[in-house]
C-alpha cells in the first residue's frame, strides 16, 4: 500500500504539479507535508535525484519511494538555527527549476522543482517549523548567565572557571562556535558563519607566535565588519584566552588584549556580552593591578563608553597605535599653504576637530560656521559632522592604494563652511585670509561670473599677493592656478566653428559620397573604412590645432595679466587681498555656494546658489540672478528622488535636477539651523551625506531647530 491511499488529498492536483504535497495525519501525529521533490546529490558530479520526502514536527525524511515500507534515505533535523532559502529566479533561468535550500546541522538539501507555487509551499511549510523551536542556547551562554547571576558571590565564579574548562584559555583548536549560529551559507565570499567563527579562532592562535600582527588583526576586524554575528563571538573567544593564561606577562600573551583593544574601538558587542566583558576586564585589574593587562583593560574598559560602529577597518597605522594604547597625529590643513596637527583617538568626529581648530586658530568667536572637507586635486566633499576622522584617514589610505587614483593626494581641510556675514571679518584675522584664498577658488573654477577684464586684474592681484612685486625672475604659477579655464577653452572654440573647421563626422559625411553607390560587399567595407581612417586622421589634426591655439590663447592671456601684474607694484598681502576682494564683492551673489543645476523651465546648465539669507538662480556665467528666493519666503525644501531637488515657495514648487543632493540638503540645514540659533556658539552644525533616495522635505514650521542629521527623508 503507497503512502497516497493513507492521506487525504491537498487542492493540488497531482495532475498539475510534479509531486504531490499533502496535509496528512499519520497514526495521530501531528500534520505533516509530503511529496516527491529533486535532490541535488553530490558525487564525482553534481546531479539530481528523485525522491519521496516527508516534513515532520521534527526533522525533514527523504524516502527511495512513497510506498509504506520504503527505506528512508536520510534526516534532516529541524531546530531553530536550520534555515530557508527560498525560490530564487535566476536559478531557474540558468536550470529550469524553482530551487529551494534546507541548511541543517549536519547536512544541506538543496531541492528542486518544475512548479513555484510547489516550492514556495515547501519552503512556507519548513521554516513555520523552524519557528516554532525553542531557542538554541551553548555551553557558554548557560555559563555567561551563570555568571552574571552569581558575579557577587567570588567563591562561585571561580568554582565556575574552575569546573568549565570552555572559559578558560586553550592551546588546542575549537571544533564548535562558542556562541549558536544559524546553519547557512553568510556569502560575501565566506563559508557559513559557524565555519567562520572556527577560523577566527585558529587566527587568534596564530598571533601568539606571528612575527607580524597587524594582517592578522586587520584580518579579523574585516571579517567582522563583514560578517556582523561573529563580533559577539570573537569578543568570548579572546575572553577565553585571557582568562587563566599559563603566561599572562609574555608579549605572545599580549597580542590577545591588543586585538582585545582594537575591537573595542571598531565594534561594540551585545548587551550580555558586553556585560560579560566589564565585568571579565574588572576581575582582571583586581587579579594583576599595575600590570599591562590592567593598563589594557582599563583603556578597553574608556574606549566601550566611547565606541560606535565603524564604517572601515582601522589601517595600518591605526592598529600600531592602539596595539600601543597611543594616539594618532592627523594633519589638517587650511585654506593657503597653512595647517595645524592634532593627535586624535579612534573616536574622535569631525564635528571635535572643527572645535579645536576653530580654538587653535582663534576662531571661536566667528559669525561664520566652519567644516572638515574630503578634498583632492580634483574632487571635495564637507566631512559628515558626526563622522569618525579615522574612518575619513582609512579611506584616503584606501584611495591612495588604488592605481586610477595614485595621482591623488588627499587629505583634509578646514574651511569656511556657511557665510553669515562676511562684512565683519577683521583683515588682521586668518578668517579674513580664509576668505581670500576660498573666493580664488571659486574664480579659477568660473563660479565668479565677471568680465574678463576683472578676472585677468584678479589673477594679477593673485600674483602680486603671492610673489610680491613684479620680475621677470619670479617663477609664476601655471595659467590654471589664476584663471578660468574654460574661458580660454571657450573662446577658442568659437574661434574654431567656422566652417573651415568640420567636425569629424562632417569630414567623413563628405568623403563617403561616392560610396552610397556601393551598398553591399567587400569593396563597400573597404571604402567605409578608408572613410573612417580620413576621419580619424581629420580629428587628430584638429585636436593638434585646438591645442596649439589653446597654447597662443593662454600665452596672450598670460601676457596681459603680467602687464597687469607689473602696474601694482607696492601692493603689499594685506593691499592685494582687499583690492581682489573689494572686485569679488561687486557680484550680489557673493559668498553663496553655487551647485550645478538644471530646471525644466531653462533648456541649458544653471548654478543653484545657495547663500545666508536666500537661494537663488543663475545662468552659468551670468552675473544676475534669474530668481531669488529668500528663507522667510520658503516653506519647505528637500530631496524629491533620486537626482531632484525640489523647493516649495508659497504656490511654487521648483525642481532642480543636480548630482548634490547631500550637498545642497546639508548647506540648506546649516543655513537654517544658523538662522534660527544666531547665539549658537557652542552649537555643532553637523554635516549628513544622503543615504537614501527616499522622498523627502523639510517643513520649516514643524521644528525649531532643523539639524542635518534628519537628511535627506525627514519633515522640516
Amino acid at each position: 500500500m503507497s503512502f497516497s491511499s493513507l492521506f487525504s488529498f491537498s487542492l493540488i492536483s497531482p495532475c498539475v504539479v510534479s509531486s504531490v504535497i499533502l496535509t496528512v495525519e499519520w497514526c495521530g501525529c501531528l500534520s505533516l507535508y509530503v511529496g516527491w521533490l529533486l535532490l541535488e546529490v553530490r558525487g564525482n558530479w553534481i546531479k539530481q535525484r528523485r525522491y519521496w520526502f516527508v516534513l515532520s514536527q521534527d526533522s525533514l525524511d527523504y524516502y527511495s519511494g512513497s510506498e509504506k515500507g520504503a527505506r528512508r534515505l536520510g534526516t534532516l533535523v529541524l531546530t531553530s538555527l536550520c534555515s530557508v532559502i527560498w525560490p530564487d529566479k535566476q536559478k531557474y533561468k540558468e536550470t529550469g527549476f524553482w530551487n529551494i535550500t534546507v541548511y541543517g546541522r549536519k547536512h544541506c538539501y538543496r531541492l528542486y522543482t518544475k512548479h513555484f507555487n510547489e516550492a514556495v509551499h515547501w519552503a512556507c511549510a519548513i521554516q513555520k517549523i523552524i519557528d516554532t523551536k525553542a531557542p538554541v542556547e551553548t555551553p557558554t551562554q548557560l555559563l555567561i548567565r551563570d555568571i552574571e547571576e552569581n558575579k557577587f558571590h567570588p567563591e562561585v565564579v571561580e568554582h565556575i572557571y574552575q569546573h568549565n574548562p570552555i572559559l578558560k584559555y586553550t592551546q588546542g583548536p575549537l571544533y564548535a562556535p562558542l556562541l549558536p549560529f544559524p546553519y547557512d551559507h553568510s556569502g560575501k565570499g565566506y563559508g557559513s558563519v559557524r565555519e567562520e567563527a572556527v577560523k577566527l579562532f585558529n587566527c587568534l592562535q596564530q598571533l601568539e607566535s606571528s612575527r607580524e600582527p597587524v594582517p592578522i588583526i586587520q584580518g579579523v576586524l574585516q571579517t567582522c565588519l563583514d560578517l556582523r554575528p561573529l563580533r559577539d563571538e570573537v569578543y568570548c573567544q579572546l575572553v577565553k584566552q585571557t582568562s587563566y593564561t599559563p603566561a599572562p606577562y609574555t608579549a605572545a600573551h599580549l597580542r590577545y588584549w591588543q586585538l582585545l583593544t582594537c575591537m573595542s574601538c571598531t565594534f561594540l558587542p551585545g548587551p550580555n556580552v558586553l556585560k560579560y566583558l566589564r565585568f571579565h576586564l574588572k576581575r582582571i585589574q583586581s587579579q594583576n593591578p599595575e600590570s599591562e593587562m590592567d593598563n589594557y583593560a582599563s583603556f578597553i574598559n574608556e574606549a566601550l563608553d566611547k565606541t560606535k560602529c565603524r564604517e572601515c577597518v582601522p589601517c595600518w597605522e591605526e592598529i600600531q597605535t592602539l596595539m600601543n594604547r597611543q594616539k594618532m597625529l592627523c594633519t589638517v590643513h587650511y585654506p593657503g599653504p597653512g595647517s595645524c596637527q592634532l593627535y586624535i583617538s579612534s573616536h574622535t568626529t569631525a564635528n571635535e576637530v572643527v572645535r579645536r581648530m576653530q580654538e587653535k586658530l582663534g576662531l571661536q568667536d566667528s559669525n561664520n560656521t566652519f567644516a572638515l572637507y574630503k578634498q583632492s586635486s580634483v574632487w571635495e566633499q564637507p566631512v559628515a559632522g558626526s563622522a569618525l576622522i579615522a574612518d575619513v584617514l582609512t579611506r584616503f589610505v584606501n584611495l591612495a592604494s588604488k592605481e586610477s587614483e595614485a595621482k591623488s593626494q588627499w587629505k583634509l581641510c578646514f574651511k569656511l563652511y556657511c557665510l553669515m556675514d562676511t562684512d565683519s571679518i577683521s583683515v588682521d584675522s586668518i578668517e579674513y585670509l580664509f576668505l581670500f584664498e576660498q573666493c580664488h577658488e571659486m574664480v579659477v573654477r568660473g563660479q565668479l561670473p565677471g568680465c574678463e577684464e576683472d578676472l585677468q586684474t584678479l589673477a594679477a592681484l593673485r600674483l602680486q599677493f603671492l610673489m610680491g612685486d613684479f620680475s621677470t625672475h619670479a617663477p609664476c604659477p601655471p595659467l590654471e592656478e589664476l584663471f578660468p579655464n574654460h574661458m580660454l577653452e571657450a573662446r577658442v572654440l568659437v574661434s574654431l566653428s567656422s566652417a573651415q573647421a568640420l567636425s569629424p563626422c562632417q569630414v567623413a559625411a563628405q568623403g563617403c559620397h561616392s560610396t552610397q553607390r556601393f551598398t553591399s560587399g567587400l569593396l563597400a567595407g573597404a571604402l567605409w573604412s578608408h572613410a573612417a581612417t580620413a576621419a580619424h586622421k581629420q580629428k587628430l589634426k584638429q585636436d593638434i590645432h585646438l591645442r596649439s591655439r589653446l597654447k597662443e590663447e593662454a600665452a596672450a592671456v598670460m601676457g596681459v595679466i603680467l602687464e597687469r601684474w607689473r602696474g601694482l607694484v607696492g601692493y603689499g598681502c594685506r593691499d592685494s587681498i582687499a583690492a581682489y576682494l573689494a572686485i569679488a564683492r561687486q557680484w550680489s551673489g557673493f559668498g553663496c555656494t553655487l551647485y550645478e543645476s538644471s530646471t525644466g523651465s531653462f533648456s541649458q546648465k544653471l548654478w543653484l546658489g545657495v547663500a545666508a539669507t536666500s537661494v537663488s538662480l543663475y545662468r552659468q556665467g551670468e552675473a544676475e540672478a534669474l530668481e531669488s528666493f529668500p528663507y522667510g519666503q520658503i516653506c519647505s525644501y528637500g530631496v524629491s528622488d533620486s537626482n531632484t531637488f525640489r523647493i516649495t515657495a508659497g504656490d511654487r514648487d521648483l525642481l532642480f535636477e543636480t548630482t548634490k543632493l547631500a550637498e545642497i540638503m546639508q548647506l540648506m540645514n546649516a543655513y537654517f539651523s544658523a538662522i534660527r540659533c544666531p547665539q549658537g556658539k557652542g552649537e555643532d552644525v553637523d554635516i549628513t551625506k544622503a543615504e537614501s533616495t527616499e522622498v523627502g522635505l523639510k517643513h520649516l514650521a514643524s521644528t525649531l531647530t532643523p539639524t542635518l542629521l534628519e537628511l535627506p527623508s525627514h519633515p522640516v
